[in-house]
Protein backbone atom coordinates (compact mmCIF):
# COMPACT_ATOMS: atom_id res chain seq x y z
CA UNK A 1 0.00 0.00 0.00
CA UNK A 2 1.47 3.35 -0.98
CA UNK A 3 1.92 5.85 1.82
CA UNK A 4 1.38 9.63 1.96
CA UNK A 5 3.79 10.41 4.81
CA UNK A 6 6.55 13.02 4.53
CA UNK A 7 9.86 12.87 6.36
CA UNK A 8 11.35 15.91 8.01
CA UNK A 9 14.93 17.07 8.10
CA UNK A 10 14.59 18.68 11.50
CA UNK A 11 13.94 22.26 12.48
CA UNK A 12 17.55 23.40 12.40
CA UNK A 13 18.00 22.36 8.77
CA UNK A 14 14.55 23.44 7.65
CA UNK A 15 15.18 27.01 8.81
CA UNK A 16 18.72 27.26 7.48
CA UNK A 17 19.45 30.41 5.53
CA UNK A 18 19.32 29.12 1.95
CA UNK A 19 21.15 32.10 0.52
CA UNK A 20 24.46 30.71 1.70
CA UNK A 21 24.11 27.31 0.07
CA UNK A 22 26.23 27.76 -3.03
CA UNK A 23 28.71 29.98 -1.22
CA UNK A 24 29.21 27.27 1.39
CA UNK A 25 29.71 24.60 -1.25
CA UNK A 26 32.20 26.64 -3.24
CA UNK A 27 34.28 27.71 -0.23
CA UNK A 28 37.59 25.91 -0.27
CA UNK A 29 38.84 24.99 3.17
CA UNK A 30 40.14 22.04 5.10
CA UNK A 31 36.78 20.90 6.44
CA UNK A 32 34.64 18.19 4.91
CA UNK A 33 30.91 17.95 4.38
CA UNK A 34 29.26 14.62 5.17
CA UNK A 35 27.69 13.29 2.01
CA UNK A 36 24.33 13.05 3.73
CA UNK A 37 24.56 15.72 6.35
CA UNK A 38 25.43 13.37 9.21
CA UNK A 39 28.69 11.66 10.09
CA UNK A 40 26.97 8.77 11.87
CA UNK A 41 27.84 5.41 10.35
CA UNK A 42 27.42 6.65 6.78
CA UNK A 43 30.09 6.91 4.07
CA UNK A 44 33.29 8.91 4.38
CA UNK A 45 32.91 12.71 4.37
CA UNK A 46 32.94 14.49 0.99
CA UNK A 47 35.01 17.65 0.59
CA UNK A 48 33.52 20.84 -0.81
CA UNK A 49 35.67 20.48 -3.91
CA UNK A 50 34.51 16.90 -4.56
CA UNK A 51 30.87 17.94 -4.31
CA UNK A 52 31.32 20.87 -6.69
CA UNK A 53 33.16 18.76 -9.27
CA UNK A 54 30.50 16.02 -9.14
CA UNK A 55 27.67 18.54 -9.61
CA UNK A 56 29.58 20.17 -12.47
CA UNK A 57 30.11 16.84 -14.24
CA UNK A 58 26.48 15.77 -13.78
CA UNK A 59 25.10 19.12 -14.93
CA UNK A 60 27.30 19.29 -18.03
CA UNK A 61 26.65 15.66 -18.94
CA UNK A 62 22.89 16.15 -18.91
CA UNK A 63 23.14 19.55 -20.63
CA UNK A 64 25.17 18.16 -23.52
CA UNK A 65 22.82 15.20 -23.79
CA UNK A 66 19.82 17.51 -24.02
CA UNK A 67 21.64 19.77 -26.47
CA UNK A 68 22.02 16.88 -28.88
CA UNK A 69 18.40 15.79 -28.45
CA UNK A 70 16.91 19.25 -28.99
CA UNK A 71 18.89 19.92 -32.15
CA UNK A 72 16.40 17.61 -33.87
CA UNK A 73 13.45 19.28 -32.13
CA UNK A 74 14.47 22.75 -33.32
CA UNK A 75 15.61 21.76 -36.82
CA UNK A 76 12.78 19.26 -37.42
CA UNK A 77 11.08 21.08 -40.36
CA UNK A 78 14.46 21.64 -42.09
CA UNK A 79 15.44 18.00 -41.73
CA UNK A 80 12.06 16.90 -43.09
CA UNK A 81 12.43 19.21 -46.08
CA UNK A 82 15.93 17.92 -46.93
CA UNK A 83 14.82 14.28 -46.76
CA UNK A 84 11.60 15.11 -48.67
CA UNK A 85 9.27 13.70 -46.03
CA UNK A 86 6.45 15.11 -43.92
CA UNK A 87 7.00 16.42 -40.40
CA UNK A 88 5.58 13.31 -38.61
CA UNK A 89 8.29 11.15 -40.24
CA UNK A 90 11.05 13.17 -38.55
CA UNK A 91 8.99 13.50 -35.37
CA UNK A 92 9.14 9.70 -35.30
CA UNK A 93 12.92 9.99 -34.84
CA UNK A 94 12.20 11.65 -31.48
CA UNK A 95 10.00 8.69 -30.62
CA UNK A 96 12.81 6.30 -31.60
CA UNK A 97 15.28 8.14 -29.36
CA UNK A 98 12.88 7.93 -26.43
CA UNK A 99 12.14 4.25 -27.13
CA UNK A 100 15.81 3.24 -27.03
CA UNK A 101 16.65 5.19 -23.89
CA UNK A 102 15.62 2.30 -21.58
CA UNK A 103 18.24 0.12 -23.31
CA UNK A 104 20.96 2.57 -22.32
CA UNK A 105 19.60 2.96 -18.81
CA UNK A 106 19.53 -0.81 -18.37
CA UNK A 107 23.07 -1.40 -19.61
CA UNK A 108 24.82 1.56 -18.03
CA UNK A 109 22.73 1.34 -14.85
CA UNK A 110 23.87 -2.23 -14.26
CA UNK A 111 27.47 -1.22 -14.88
CA UNK A 112 27.14 1.72 -12.49
CA UNK A 113 25.93 -0.47 -9.62
CA UNK A 114 28.52 -3.17 -10.30
CA UNK A 115 31.65 -1.20 -11.25
CA UNK A 116 31.04 2.33 -9.96
CA UNK A 117 29.57 5.55 -11.34
CA UNK A 118 32.60 7.10 -13.09
CA UNK A 119 33.65 4.52 -15.70
CA UNK A 120 30.17 3.88 -17.19
CA UNK A 121 29.56 7.62 -17.37
CA UNK A 122 32.79 8.20 -19.30
CA UNK A 123 32.06 5.37 -21.75
CA UNK A 124 28.54 6.68 -22.29
CA UNK A 125 29.69 10.24 -23.00
CA UNK A 126 32.16 9.10 -25.66
CA UNK A 127 29.55 6.79 -27.23
CA UNK A 128 26.85 9.39 -27.76
CA UNK A 129 29.43 11.97 -28.91
CA UNK A 130 30.44 9.69 -31.77
CA UNK A 131 26.81 8.98 -32.71
CA UNK A 132 25.91 12.66 -32.67
CA UNK A 133 28.73 13.67 -35.00
CA UNK A 134 27.78 10.80 -37.33
CA UNK A 135 24.21 12.15 -37.45
CA UNK A 136 25.51 15.23 -39.22
CA UNK A 137 26.69 12.98 -42.06
CA UNK A 138 23.45 10.95 -42.42
CA UNK A 139 22.87 10.51 -46.18
CA UNK A 140 19.21 9.48 -45.99
CA UNK A 141 16.22 9.11 -43.70
CA UNK A 142 16.92 5.46 -42.82
CA UNK A 143 20.46 6.19 -41.64
CA UNK A 144 19.22 9.21 -39.73
CA UNK A 145 16.62 7.12 -37.90
CA UNK A 146 19.16 4.40 -37.02
CA UNK A 147 21.57 6.98 -35.60
CA UNK A 148 18.81 8.61 -33.54
CA UNK A 149 17.94 5.20 -32.09
CA UNK A 150 21.61 4.66 -31.15
CA UNK A 151 21.73 8.12 -29.65
CA UNK A 152 18.79 7.09 -27.48
CA UNK A 153 20.97 4.36 -25.92
CA UNK A 154 23.60 6.92 -24.99
CA UNK A 155 21.10 9.47 -23.74
CA UNK A 156 19.32 6.86 -21.66
CA UNK A 157 22.51 5.80 -19.93
CA UNK A 158 23.70 9.25 -18.83
CA UNK A 159 20.93 10.45 -16.53
CA UNK A 160 20.78 7.58 -14.05
CA UNK A 161 24.53 7.24 -13.70
CA UNK A 162 25.15 10.98 -13.40
CA UNK A 163 22.28 11.50 -10.97
CA UNK A 164 23.39 8.72 -8.63
CA UNK A 165 26.93 10.13 -8.57
CA UNK A 166 25.78 13.68 -7.79
CA UNK A 167 23.07 12.83 -5.26
CA UNK A 168 25.47 10.58 -3.34
CA UNK A 169 28.08 13.34 -3.21
CA UNK A 170 26.03 16.32 -1.98
CA UNK A 171 24.69 16.92 1.56
CA UNK A 172 21.10 15.81 2.21
CA UNK A 173 20.01 19.24 3.41
CA UNK A 174 20.95 20.74 0.01
CA UNK A 175 19.82 17.82 -2.10
CA UNK A 176 16.67 19.52 -3.39
CA UNK A 177 18.21 22.74 -4.67
CA UNK A 178 21.16 20.92 -6.22
CA UNK A 179 18.71 18.42 -7.74
CA UNK A 180 17.06 21.40 -9.41
CA UNK A 181 20.38 22.67 -10.68
CA UNK A 182 21.35 19.21 -11.97
CA UNK A 183 18.04 18.55 -13.72
CA UNK A 184 18.02 21.95 -15.40
CA UNK A 185 21.09 20.92 -17.28
CA UNK A 186 18.31 19.63 -19.56
CA UNK A 187 16.93 23.15 -19.99
CA UNK A 188 20.44 24.53 -20.40
CA UNK A 189 21.00 22.02 -23.21
CA UNK A 190 17.82 23.19 -24.93
CA UNK A 191 19.02 26.77 -24.48
CA UNK A 192 22.39 25.93 -26.07
CA UNK A 193 20.60 24.22 -28.97
CA UNK A 194 18.51 27.35 -29.52
CA UNK A 195 21.65 29.52 -29.51
CA UNK A 196 23.33 27.18 -32.01
CA UNK A 197 20.25 27.31 -34.24
CA UNK A 198 20.10 31.11 -34.01
CA UNK A 199 23.62 31.46 -35.36
CA UNK A 200 23.93 28.41 -37.60
CA UNK A 201 20.61 27.06 -38.92
CA UNK A 202 19.77 29.75 -41.48
CA UNK A 203 23.41 30.23 -42.51
CA UNK A 204 24.73 26.69 -42.80
CA UNK A 205 21.73 24.38 -42.33
CA UNK A 206 21.12 21.68 -39.75
CA UNK A 207 24.09 19.35 -40.32
CA UNK A 208 26.94 21.48 -38.88
CA UNK A 209 25.05 21.86 -35.62
CA UNK A 210 25.40 18.13 -35.00
CA UNK A 211 29.16 18.34 -35.33
CA UNK A 212 29.15 20.30 -32.07
CA UNK A 213 27.89 17.08 -30.46
CA UNK A 214 31.44 15.84 -30.12
CA UNK A 215 31.94 18.06 -27.06
CA UNK A 216 30.82 15.45 -24.46
CA UNK A 217 33.97 13.44 -25.21
CA UNK A 218 35.94 16.24 -23.53
CA UNK A 219 33.71 15.97 -20.47
CA UNK A 220 34.68 12.31 -20.17
CA UNK A 221 38.31 13.42 -19.84
CA UNK A 222 37.32 15.90 -17.13
CA UNK A 223 35.57 13.14 -15.15
CA UNK A 224 38.57 10.87 -15.54
CA UNK A 225 40.92 13.51 -14.13
CA UNK A 226 38.85 15.46 -11.60
CA UNK A 227 35.86 13.48 -10.29
CA UNK A 228 36.20 10.83 -7.58
CA UNK A 229 34.11 7.69 -7.21
CA UNK A 230 31.07 7.66 -4.91
CA UNK A 231 31.91 6.45 -1.40
CA UNK A 232 28.26 5.44 -0.96
CA UNK A 233 28.70 3.01 -3.85
CA UNK A 234 32.00 1.71 -2.44
CA UNK A 235 30.32 0.95 0.88
CA UNK A 236 27.08 -0.57 -0.42
CA UNK A 237 27.99 -2.16 -3.79
CA UNK A 238 26.73 -5.63 -4.65
CA UNK A 239 29.16 -8.47 -4.06
CA UNK A 240 28.33 -10.20 -7.35
CA UNK A 241 26.10 -9.98 -10.41
CA UNK A 242 23.65 -12.44 -8.86
CA UNK A 243 23.54 -10.38 -5.68
CA UNK A 244 22.80 -7.27 -7.74
CA UNK A 245 20.13 -9.08 -9.75
CA UNK A 246 18.35 -10.26 -6.61
CA UNK A 247 18.46 -6.75 -5.22
CA UNK A 248 16.84 -5.32 -8.34
CA UNK A 249 14.11 -7.98 -8.54
CA UNK A 250 13.24 -7.58 -4.85
CA UNK A 251 12.18 -3.98 -5.50
CA UNK A 252 9.85 -4.66 -8.43
CA UNK A 253 6.91 -2.87 -6.79
CA UNK A 254 8.98 0.27 -6.37
CA UNK A 255 10.06 0.01 -10.01
CA UNK A 256 6.44 -0.12 -11.16
CA UNK A 257 5.54 2.98 -9.18
CA UNK A 258 8.60 4.95 -10.29
CA UNK A 259 7.95 3.98 -13.92
CA UNK A 260 4.36 5.23 -13.64
CA UNK A 261 5.51 8.49 -12.06
CA UNK A 262 8.21 9.02 -14.67
CA UNK A 263 5.81 8.25 -17.52
CA UNK A 264 3.58 11.09 -16.38
CA UNK A 265 6.53 13.41 -15.88
CA UNK A 266 7.90 12.61 -19.32
CA UNK A 267 4.51 13.18 -20.91
CA UNK A 268 4.58 16.57 -19.16
CA UNK A 269 7.96 17.63 -20.49
CA UNK A 270 7.92 16.09 -23.96
CA UNK A 271 4.30 17.03 -24.45
CA UNK A 272 5.13 20.71 -23.94
CA UNK A 273 8.51 20.78 -25.69
CA UNK A 274 9.08 18.32 -28.51
CA UNK A 275 6.45 19.42 -31.04
CA UNK A 276 6.23 23.00 -29.70
CA UNK A 277 8.79 24.39 -32.20
CA UNK A 278 6.78 22.96 -35.11
CA UNK A 279 3.58 24.38 -33.59
CA UNK A 280 5.18 27.82 -33.36
CA UNK A 281 6.69 27.76 -36.86
CA UNK A 282 3.94 26.10 -38.87
CA UNK A 283 0.83 27.36 -37.05
CA UNK A 284 1.97 30.66 -35.53
CA UNK A 285 4.32 31.48 -38.40
CA UNK A 286 7.40 32.29 -36.34
CA UNK A 287 10.71 32.27 -38.15
CA UNK A 288 13.53 30.03 -36.91
CA UNK A 289 15.38 33.04 -35.46
CA UNK A 290 12.35 34.41 -33.64
CA UNK A 291 11.54 30.98 -32.25
CA UNK A 292 15.12 30.58 -31.08
CA UNK A 293 14.63 33.75 -29.04
CA UNK A 294 11.41 32.35 -27.60
CA UNK A 295 13.31 29.20 -26.58
CA UNK A 296 15.98 31.26 -24.85
CA UNK A 297 13.30 32.97 -22.74
CA UNK A 298 11.33 29.81 -21.93
CA UNK A 299 14.41 27.78 -21.03
CA UNK A 300 15.56 30.59 -18.77
CA UNK A 301 12.20 30.15 -17.02
CA UNK A 302 12.82 26.40 -16.84
CA UNK A 303 16.19 26.85 -15.14
CA UNK A 304 14.81 29.33 -12.62
CA UNK A 305 11.77 27.13 -11.96
CA UNK A 306 13.79 23.95 -11.46
CA UNK A 307 16.13 25.55 -8.94
CA UNK A 308 13.37 27.48 -7.15
CA UNK A 309 11.06 24.49 -6.67
CA UNK A 310 14.01 22.26 -5.82
CA UNK A 311 15.02 24.69 -3.10
CA UNK A 312 11.47 24.90 -1.79
CA UNK A 313 11.23 21.10 -1.70
CA UNK A 314 14.08 21.02 0.85
CA UNK A 315 11.81 22.86 3.26
CA UNK A 316 8.24 22.08 2.26
CA UNK A 317 8.57 18.55 0.88
CA UNK A 318 9.18 16.90 -2.49
CA UNK A 319 5.62 15.80 -3.28
CA UNK A 320 3.95 18.99 -2.12
CA UNK A 321 6.10 21.20 -4.33
CA UNK A 322 5.83 18.90 -7.35
CA UNK A 323 2.04 18.99 -7.14
CA UNK A 324 2.06 22.78 -6.74
CA UNK A 325 4.23 23.16 -9.85
CA UNK A 326 1.98 20.85 -11.91
CA UNK A 327 -1.12 22.75 -10.80
CA UNK A 328 0.59 25.92 -11.98
CA UNK A 329 1.30 24.31 -15.36
CA UNK A 330 -2.37 23.30 -15.65
CA UNK A 331 -3.44 26.90 -14.98
CA UNK A 332 -1.01 28.28 -17.58
CA UNK A 333 -2.03 25.83 -20.37
CA UNK A 334 -4.64 28.10 -22.08
CA UNK A 335 -2.22 31.04 -22.24
CA UNK A 336 0.52 28.75 -23.54
CA UNK A 337 -1.59 27.12 -26.29
CA UNK A 338 -3.97 29.83 -27.49
CA UNK A 339 -1.86 33.01 -27.44
CA UNK A 340 -1.29 34.55 -30.88
CA UNK A 341 0.66 37.75 -30.15
CA UNK A 342 4.40 37.41 -29.66
CA UNK A 343 4.35 38.94 -26.20
CA UNK A 344 1.75 36.48 -24.90
CA UNK A 345 3.48 33.56 -26.64
CA UNK A 346 6.70 34.43 -24.82
CA UNK A 347 4.88 34.82 -21.49
CA UNK A 348 3.06 31.51 -21.90
CA UNK A 349 6.22 29.67 -22.90
CA UNK A 350 8.18 31.10 -19.96
CA UNK A 351 5.50 30.28 -17.37
CA UNK A 352 4.82 26.80 -18.75
CA UNK A 353 8.45 25.73 -18.55
CA UNK A 354 8.91 27.45 -15.17
CA UNK A 355 6.17 25.18 -13.83
CA UNK A 356 6.91 21.95 -15.73
CA UNK A 357 10.63 22.08 -15.07
CA UNK A 358 9.92 23.25 -11.54
CA UNK A 359 8.33 19.87 -10.92
CA UNK A 360 11.14 18.14 -12.80
CA UNK A 361 13.81 19.88 -10.74
CA UNK A 362 12.75 17.85 -7.72
CA UNK A 363 12.87 14.49 -9.50
CA UNK A 364 16.59 13.59 -9.15
CA UNK A 365 16.47 14.05 -5.37
CA UNK A 366 13.02 12.50 -4.95
CA UNK A 367 13.53 9.23 -6.81
CA UNK A 368 17.14 8.87 -5.64
CA UNK A 369 15.85 9.04 -2.07
CA UNK A 370 13.18 6.46 -2.84
CA UNK A 371 15.77 4.06 -4.31
CA UNK A 372 17.91 1.69 -2.18
CA UNK A 373 21.67 2.27 -2.05
CA UNK A 374 22.60 -0.99 -3.75
CA UNK A 375 20.54 -0.30 -6.91
CA UNK A 376 20.62 3.51 -7.07
CA UNK A 377 22.71 3.51 -10.25
CA UNK A 378 20.12 1.29 -11.97
CA UNK A 379 16.65 1.85 -10.53
CA UNK A 380 16.12 5.64 -10.91
CA UNK A 381 17.57 5.77 -14.42
CA UNK A 382 15.85 2.63 -15.68
CA UNK A 383 12.50 3.73 -14.22
CA UNK A 384 12.96 7.16 -15.77
CA UNK A 385 13.66 5.73 -19.20
CA UNK A 386 10.88 3.13 -19.02
CA UNK A 387 8.59 6.05 -18.29
CA UNK A 388 10.10 7.73 -21.33
CA UNK A 389 9.26 4.67 -23.40
CA UNK A 390 5.62 4.95 -22.37
CA UNK A 391 5.67 8.65 -23.26
CA UNK A 392 7.67 8.17 -26.46
CA UNK A 393 4.72 8.54 -28.80
CA UNK A 394 3.60 11.96 -27.58
CA UNK A 395 5.32 14.08 -30.27
CA UNK A 396 4.17 11.74 -33.04
CA UNK A 397 0.61 11.67 -31.65
CA UNK A 398 0.39 15.44 -31.29
CA UNK A 399 1.73 15.97 -34.82
CA UNK A 400 -0.77 13.48 -36.22
CA UNK A 401 -3.75 14.91 -34.34
CA UNK A 402 -2.80 18.43 -35.41
CA UNK A 403 -3.38 17.39 -39.02
CA UNK A 404 -7.01 16.59 -38.19
CA UNK A 405 -7.91 19.07 -35.43
CA UNK A 406 -7.04 22.65 -34.51
CA UNK A 407 -3.40 22.76 -33.40
CA UNK A 408 -3.97 24.93 -30.29
CA UNK A 409 -6.75 22.65 -29.05
CA UNK A 410 -4.57 19.58 -29.50
CA UNK A 411 -1.76 21.18 -27.51
CA UNK A 412 -3.99 22.50 -24.72
CA UNK A 413 -6.09 19.35 -24.31
CA UNK A 414 -3.12 16.98 -24.31
CA UNK A 415 -1.21 19.11 -21.81
CA UNK A 416 -4.17 19.44 -19.44
CA UNK A 417 -4.84 15.70 -19.41
CA UNK A 418 -1.17 14.95 -18.81
CA UNK A 419 -0.87 17.36 -15.87
CA UNK A 420 -3.90 15.89 -14.11
CA UNK A 421 -2.47 12.37 -14.42
CA UNK A 422 0.96 13.55 -13.25
CA UNK A 423 -0.56 15.13 -10.15
CA UNK A 424 -2.36 11.87 -9.34
CA UNK A 425 0.81 9.79 -9.80
CA UNK A 426 2.80 12.11 -7.55
CA UNK A 427 0.16 12.07 -4.81
CA UNK A 428 0.02 8.26 -4.76
CA UNK A 429 3.67 7.80 -3.79
CA UNK A 430 5.64 8.10 -0.57
CA UNK A 431 8.43 10.50 0.29
CA UNK A 432 11.81 9.96 1.98
CA UNK A 433 13.17 13.50 2.01
CA UNK A 434 16.57 13.85 3.66
CA UNK A 435 17.27 10.14 4.12
CA UNK A 436 20.94 9.38 4.80
CA UNK A 437 22.57 7.45 1.95
CA UNK A 438 25.01 4.68 2.82
CA UNK A 439 23.37 3.65 6.08
CA UNK A 440 21.80 0.26 6.53
CA UNK A 441 18.27 1.64 6.88
CA UNK A 442 18.57 3.64 3.65
CA UNK A 443 19.30 0.47 1.75
CA UNK A 444 15.93 -0.99 2.57
CA UNK A 445 13.63 1.18 0.51
CA UNK A 446 9.93 0.72 0.98
CA UNK A 447 7.89 -0.14 -2.08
Amino acid sequence: MLSFSTNSLGSNENHRDRRGIMADIMRQNTTSIPADGDLGDGPAPVTNREAVLAVTAGFLGWALDAFDFFLVVIALPRIAAEFHVKTPAIAFSLTLTLMFRPVGAFLFGLLADRYGRRLPMMIDLVFFSVVEVATGFAPNLTTFLILRALFGIGMGGEWGVGTSLVMEKVPARWRGVLSGLLQEGYAAGYLLAAVAAFFMLDRWGWRPMFFLGGAPALLALFIRVAVKESDVWRKTKAESWSHLGRGIVSHWKLWIYLTLLMAMMNFSSHGTQDIYPTFMKQFRGLSAKVYSQVVIVMMSGAIVGGIAFGLASDRFGRKRMMILALLGALAVAPLWAFSSSLGLIVAGAFLMQFMVQGAWGIIPAHISELSPDQVRGFLPGFSYQCGNLIAASIAWAQAGLAERFAYPRVMAASAAAIFVLAIAATALGRERRGIVFGRRESGAAES
